[in-house]
């Protein structure tokens, strides 16, 4: 009799863990799930200059990066020979910053007649190590490619 006490005590034991076990959700699933609640259409914060970190609002310093950045374009645009040849008063570009802080500028908008799209894109291609160094934006601490439009006036 001692003996099934004994087992049936031992049997109690080694079944009865299985109901204190909890569940482990699946990694993928909750990997899912994080993913999913994750907002992708915006940033935690925006890209910035090192000038501009001293801002701690987030518009001021969007505000201060737009308008250092729009500074720093129109003085290469300003003393590139073709385009002051031309008489483009302003173009709009699709701005393109990696997660590496590399710069890449499109000409989205400006008079074919006056100065090629392919033309400008050269000139800032060429341009780019001019411009100072930019930190990317960051989702969740974590560097992003960003892009967005930036419309400059020349004259």
């Amino acid at each position: 009799m001692k003996n099934y006490w004994a087992f049936v005590f031992c049997s109690f034991l080694l079944t009865s863990c299985n109901f204190v076990q909890k569940e482990l959700p699946d990694s993928q699933e909750l990997l899912r799930r994080e993913l999913h609640t994750i907002d992708w259409s915006k940033v935690d914060t925006y890209p910035t200059y090192d000038s501009c970190e001293k801002f701690t609002d987030a518009e001021e310093n969007k505000r201060c990066f737009f308008d250092r950045l729009n500074f720093e374009v129109v003085n290469v645009l300003r003393t590139d020979s073709l385009v002051k040849l031309s008489t483009i008063d302003s173009v709009q570009f699709l701005v393109s910053l990696s997660p590496k802080s590399e710069l890449n500028f499109k000409t989205e908008q400006i008079n074919e007649k006056l100065l090629p799209k392919q033309m400008l894109d050269s000139i800032m291609k060429q341009q780019n190590k001019k411009f100072s160094k930019i930190q990317p934006a960051t989702k969740r601490g974590v560097p992003v490619a960003t892009q967005f439009q930036l419309q400059v006036k020349i004259k």
